[in-house]
């Protein structure tokens, strides 16, 4: 079964997904993983308030599960 990170994923279901995720978010200077708003806040929310295009996080935090090496 194929696994695939959306936008509306918090960032708490998404770093129970695979350990690699945090590697992800920090290449992206998200320091989601100590985050209080991890349980609640959707991946797009955090992604605007940072400043991150949402198209390449999802590319790159997908591409875990694809076998592919994220960018």
């Amino acid at each position: 079964m194929s696994q695939t990170i959306t936008k509306d994923m918090t960032f708490f279901q998404i770093l129970k997904m695979h350990p690699d995720v945090a590697k992800v978010l920090g290449r992206y200077n998200m320091g989601c993983v100590g985050c209080m708003g991890a349980m609640n806040e959707r991946l797009e929310q955090g992604a605007m308030a940072h400043g991150i295009n949402l198209d390449d996080l999802l590319r790159d935090l997908n591409a875990i599960f694809e076998g592919a090496s994220p960018q």
